[in-house]
């Protein structure tokens, strides 16, 4: 395995961790064990975030830029949508 793809590997483990951490706190009814996923969850992104900026560094992760027009398209949708009480 070369570095590149033990890079996309641990990020890709993070991501998915992220996830479970987020079910656990959201389903978590003791508040402090759930104060404790919140506070791993947080520290998961932060993983994240650094994996991703030195994949990108490397020139291992590109992304591109959404048009200007996809943008406003998807801020005028998500902007007047109102949220539902049930």
């Amino acid at each position: 395995m070369n570095d590149q793809e033990r890079l996309t590997d641990f990020l890709c483990s993070e991501k998915k961790m992220t996830a479970n951490y987020d079910t656990y706190a959201s389903e978590c009814v003791n508040v402090a064990l759930r104060d404790d996923f919140l506070s791993i969850f947080n520290r998961s992104h932060q993983t994240q975030t650094e994996l991703f900026k030195m994949a990108q560094s490397k020139g291992w992760y590109q992304v591109e830029q959404a048009p200007q027009n996809k943008v406003s398209q998807a801020y005028t949708k998500f902007s007047n949508q109102q949220p539902t009480a049930q």
